[in-house]
């Protein structure tokens, strides 16, 4: 059977090598991940057209996933190096200090309103966590702190604040230059940063479709105050990813499990993609095989429901690129093995707005209780089998479309695999049998098995699924009628 939860890799020097996206993709990846924190455009470009020939000379659809930088809230630089801040000892953030000024007793900021944005009590949480501080007053451009978490210090580390608020928006000037690069290389979803409300998806979405680009966006949630309005982000996306490092940095190591679960099921439920990210396979950076917590933690991941696990620095600069993603490869396949991975209680009690939505759920609820081999959806968005994909299931879904962007925007969809498939006929009963035949090709299915097959009656039209169809591969006669 094929893994049903995907696997998203981010590109860098480590993949740069000869032959390593040719192993990356035998190993099992789906989609592929830029990175605009980091490398130039010009680097990231030649990335693009090496990974889409590869993918092109395997044969696979892969989607490219473009990941804004957001505001990155920094401190500044240090004139003799890194300082140790002890607990107890006071410390000042001041946007007046130079950039490159700081010492033991202040240091500058990236963000010039960063003293806007607190106040006396406030707990300010540096390096990812390493080190804390707690507001003790605020005048004009500096903010007084008392270490409260002690630790050393370096260059350029990030600023966040426990429990969120800060003002930055979601989109800086590279990002708004980044989009129009992520349009121009056609990128199949655009991952926003540090999202605040729908407004930011939004925003995003217009630029985009402003700069010419069709991709999907990707709501990054990891931002305290995100959780609040996470119904309304995830209606506006296209997909969210749960960004683990600064979420939990913001809201506490120990709350982010069950606001992991609880996003997990929140997008499945609103018919949304997820992404769970940051962190997965850390180890791997630097040893060729995973801890087992890190075993569990993308297990786990898939038992609630997951359509992707992503990998970021594993791949883009750690030791063992391949064996990472074939490691996550293996955790997942035997995830889906467990009954928690193919039960669904989805929308039982549900009224559909639409008849292509109502033929979607009729044919995952049919298959599930059918001892169905194979579900073939013939579409022209992806929007069939991305309903079917919020179904919990041990059942593989093939999308058949003309459409190399919906090949490559359902690669992201948990159980959703893409075949390339055009309807040369209007006879219905004639493309019953090129879709068995064309699963006998690609040896997804054997005589004997019997097949689900949904299309609509006006082939080639946006929204139109409205047959449902189960065949027995060998035969002609169908089982079921419209």
């Amino acid at each position: 059977m094929p893994r049903r939860t995907k696997i998203v890799a981010t590109l860098g020097p480590a993949t740069d090598g000869p032959q390593v996206l040719d192993r990356l993709i035998a190993a099992g990846v789906d989609v592929v991940r830029l990175n605009l924190s980091h490398d130039r455009h010009e680097r990231h470009r030649e990335r693009v057209v090496a990974v889409r020939a590869a993918a092109a000379a395997a044969g696979r659809d892969l989607a490219l996933l473009v990941d804004l930088q957001g505001p990155k809230i920094r401190i500044g630089r240090f004139v003799d190096g890194a300082v140790r801040l002890r607990e107890g000892a006071t410390f000042t953030i001041d946007a007046a200090c130079p950039l490159d000024g700081g010492d033991g007793q202040r240091v500058g900021t990236t963000y010039a309103a960063l003293a806007g944005d607190v106040a006396p009590g406030d707990v300010l949480i540096l390096d990812d966590g390493a080190l804390e501080l707690t507001v003790t007053a605020v005048a004009d451009t500096a903010i007084h702190c008392q270490v409260t978490l002690g630790g050393v210090l370096s260059d350029h580390k990030g600023i966040n604040k426990r429990g969120g608020g800060l003002s930055a928006p979601a989109l800086t000037a590279k990002d708004l230059a980044d989009i129009r690069f992520a349009a121009d290389i056609a990128a199949d979803y655009l991952a926003v940063s540090f999202v605040r409300g729908a407004a930011d998806v939004h925003q995003a979405r217009a630029i985009l479709t402003a700069a010419g680009g069709q991709g999907g966006i990707v709501a990054k949630i990891e931002r305290a105050e995100a959780l609040a309005a996470a119904d309304e982000i995830i209606a506006a996306a296209d997909a969210i990813m749960i960004a683990r490092g600064d979420l939990g940095v913001e809201i506490g190591d120990a709350e982010l499990p069950a606001v992991q679960k609880d996003l997990v099921h929140r997008a499945r439920s609103l018919n949304a993609v997820v992404i769970t990210a940051t962190q997965m396979m850390q180890s791997m950076i630097e040893h060729p095989v995973p801890t087992r917590a890190e075993v569990f933690d993308v297990a786990n991941a898939v038992l609630d429901g997951t359509d992707a696990v992503m990998l970021s620095a594993e791949t883009s600069v750690g030791a063992w690129p391949v064996k990472a993603v074939a490691a996550m490869d293996r955790i997942c396949r035997e995830a889906e093995k467990h009954a928690l991975a193919t039960r669904s209680h989805h929308r039982l009690d549900s009224v559909f707005g639409r008849v292509d939505e109502a033929i979607a759920m009729a044919a995952m609820y049919t298959a599930n209780h059918l001892g169905v081999t194979g579900i073939a959806a013939l579409t022209e968005s992806g929007a069939t089998v991305k309903w079917m994909s919020r179904i919990s299931s041990g059942i593989p879904i093939y999308a058949l479309t003309r459409h190399i962007a919906t090949r490559r925007k359902v690669t992201l969809f948990r159980g959703v695999h893409p075949v390339s498939f055009d309807v040369a006929t209007t006879d219905i009963h004639a493309v019953n049998r090129e879709v068995i035949e064309e699963l006998l090709r690609q040896g997804t299915v054997r005589d004997g098995d019997l097949v689900l097959i949904t299309k609509g009656d006006r082939s080639g039209v946006e929204g139109q699924t409205n047959i449902l169809k189960i065949m027995r591969v060998g035969e002609h006669a169908l089982l079921a009628d419209d």
